[in-house]
């Protein structure tokens, strides 16, 4: 079985996992990703020790 080059295949996409995961984040301003997430705590903590 012979793959094509360039060619590849996620499942979470083809369910649709990948688009209302990124309608969610949008909607909401909080991203779905783990450094998405550790970047958006990181500057609410820092906003609330050094009030900027």
């Amino acid at each position: 079985m012979k793959l094509i080059k360039g060619l590849s295949f996620s499942l979470n996409r083809f369910l649709g996992v990948t688009e209302v995961k990124q309608k969610i984040a949008r909607e909401t301003g909080i991203p779905t990703t783990k450094n998405g997430i550790e970047r958006k705590l990181g500057g609410f903590i820092i906003k609330k020790l050094f009030g900027k």
